[in-house]
């Protein structure tokens, strides 16, 4: 027995649902490792956050040093010198930062490109060509002479089991123009597509 339109219909709706499950596993994924490789920024805005407190606090002591008498600008090159260092810690873990959010995103776009590339490029171009043979073969069943054209393409495209069963020389009543077997075929060709027949 072949697919009749309902079942065409949900054959239909189960893979865009399928596809749409799809999706969103893979974009959910896809920000889940996003997420999990983030933390290992962690270390890196902890050592940016000590690197620049244990600067700012160095810089105030030797500010301070500073203002001794005497001795005071003898005393505020240490603390300068370990100022720096500090910094140099501070934009070590940014630095450590920026990799680890680099790392992320591209493994976030990589986990992504082989799902949706196969949406964008395998689905879409078959789901888009259904709709323009649906709409078109539905604009043809409404006007004359496409009730023939459908039934040529029925003879075209269905198996041969389908056709038979319509009957057992169908071609050569189509060349007729049995009216009968022209609309069998033409109703045919619209329930392989999911459409009522004519």
């Amino acid at each position: 027995m072949y697919a009749d339109r309902a079942t065409v219909a949900a054959r239909q709706l189960v893979t865009d649902l399928l596809v749409a499950a799809w999706v969103y596993v893979s974009v959910t994924a896809a920000l889940w490792v996003h997420a999990l490789v983030r933390r290992l920024a962690v270390p890196g805005q902890k050592l940016e956050g000590a690197g620049n407190g244990m600067a700012d606090s160095l810089g105030d002591a030797g500010r301070k040093v500073g203002r001794v008498p005497v001795v005071g600008d003898d005393l505020t090159s240490p603390f300068e010198r370990a100022a720096r260092a500090a910094h140099s810690l501070a934009e070590a873990g940014s630095d450590q930062q920026a990799v680890v959010d680099d790392l992320a995103t591209a493994l976030a776009i990589g986990l992504l490109i082989v799902p949706l590339g196969l949406v964008l490029f395998v689905w879409l171009p078959l789901r888009i060509r259904w709709i323009r043979r649906a709409a078109t073969a539905r604009d043809l069943r409404a006007v004359p002479g496409g009730r023939d054209l459908l039934a040529l393409c029925a003879l075209a495209n269905q198996p041969l089991r389908r056709l038979d069963r319509i009957d057992a020389d169908v071609v050569d009543a189509w060349r007729r123009g049995d009216d009968d077997t022209v609309r069998e075929l033409a109703a045919l060709e619209l329930r392989g597509l999911g459409l009522r027949g004519s």
